[in-house]
């Protein structure tokens, strides 16, 4: 597995020798691992990011812990990226993986939509709160995908913010049912439930209400606007001669699927070099009213599901209420023992995307990888180098066991 890891304005490097001569003895490296992950609760807010020489060291060293073939990687601090890099490979064949490679968004694309509405919110022509009964030039039970829904005047409850913050009471995907039919299982607006069906929908508004080329505009309005060449909500040619594959939980390689049709649920190619410039825009609200984008990560609906996934399961935690674990709009968000902290998670079989903000220090890490496998190094990796944040992880990850910090928050 080799690393590449190209850098896009790293900070400078520790020129200290004995940290230098520490990182060259994998038992060297071993006990700076540790030592990072051991004292990034005690760190105070300001205090620096480690060097772009530790980062990539601990990334590394997380990977072979975890056998992940390839990932991806950005820092940002202040609102600028200050680290972007690249390690392992990028398909079977063991070419490697670089900052250009082209990799699978995910539902990374859900919040890159939300930020395209917000900016249609912020010029008066789409309300978060208006029916889509009221948005919609005919029924949407009328639409050929939302016949199922012809008996249930519920339709008539959603709204965009319902959509947004996956409360629309449908399952992830249609195809999930018994049936393969779309219903409701529960009222519009009253429960959490991650849904990529409420996704189609809130795009369907933007192209039937508004008229709108969801595809261009994602392009002109999010991409374009930050510099991001190698990004697109459809597949194209010249991504297939630096891409991705997949590998599944048991090192099988995966294709990367060439997606044609925009989704708003999750069709984005991107490069972990497009992804630095977009969350750094995101953290900062270029383009948005400063209202907007506060909307965006304002505690909307409360979260009380143990796990994200599966999304009906009634189970609930109550500790979840301890840290104001809460959807935001494409988004889900939290408090910290550093103030509010949001999140965003994109998976399929064969692809682990994460990214983390911390709000107030305006403080993102970037993960993509093309390795389901690098979830399981998420959490350690997110603390060695954004310190503790006390992240639910049980809730994001179901495989994960929950543990007691989920509310220790509330009471450091």
């Amino acid at each position: 597995m080799k690393p590449v890891h190209p850098t896009v304005a790293s900070p400078a490097r520790d020129r200290r020798l004995g940290t230098r001569s520490m990182l060259r003895s994998p038992l060297g490296l071993s006990l700076a691992i540790a030592l990072m992950l051991s004292g990034c609760e005690g760190r105070p807010d300001a205090e620096a990011m480690p060097d772009s020489l530790m980062i990539d060291s601990t990334v590394r060293a997380l990977m072979r812990r975890e056998h992940v073939e390839g990932m991806a990687l950005a820092a940002i601090k202040n609102g600028e990226v200050v680290h972007v890099a690249a390690y392992g490979i990028r398909n079977a064949a063991g070419d490697p993986l670089t900052i250009e490679t082209i990799m699978y968004g995910a539902s990374l694309t859900k919040t890159a939509f939300t930020y395209l509405v917000m900016q249609l919110v912020d010029e008066g022509r789409l309300s978060l709160d208006t029916s889509i009964a009221d948005l919609l030039p005919r029924p949407l039970p009328e639409y050929e995908d939302y016949h199922d829904l012809a008996d249930d005047p519920r339709w008539r409850a959603l709204t965009m913010r319902i959509l947004l913050t996956h409360t629309s009471g449908f399952a992830n995907f249609r195809w999930l049912e018994d049936d393969g039919k779309l219903r409701f299982h529960h009222d519009p607006g009253t429960r959490y439930g991650y849904s990529g069906e409420g996704s189609y929908i809130a795009q369907l508004v933007l192209e039937q209400a508004l008229g709108l080329d969801v595809g261009r505009e994602m392009q002109a309005r999010v991409f374009d606007r930050f510099g991001m060449a190698r990004t697109s909500m459809q597949w194209r040619p010249e991504f297939r001669a630096n891409l991705a594959d997949g590998f599944r939980m048991d090192g099988k390689p995966e294709p990367h699927d060439e997606r044609s049709s925009v989704s708003a649920a999750g069709s984005m190619d991107t490069d972990i070099a497009d992804q630095a410039r977009l969350w750094a825009g995101i953290v900062r609200g270029d383009g948005l009213s400063r209202a907007s984008r506060a909307e965006m990560m304002r505690a909307q609906v409360p979260i009380t599901s143990v796990h994200q996934f599966p999304t009906l399961v009634s189970d609930s935690n109550p500790k979840n209420a301890a840290i104001g674990l809460a959807a935001g709009l494409g988004l889900v968000t939290f408090q910290g023992a550093r103030g509010d902290v949001w999140f965003k998670g994109g998976h399929n079989d064969w692809t682990a995307n994460m990214v983390v903000c911390v709000e107030r220090e305006r403080r993102c890490l970037v993960l993509l990888s093309n390795d389901v496998r690098a979830e399981r190094l998420y959490p350690d990796l997110v603390r060695a180098v954004l310190g503790e944040t006390h992240l639910p992880w049980s809730w994001e990850y179901e495989w994960i066991e929950p543990r007691a910090e989920i509310g220790a928050s509330a009471t450091d």
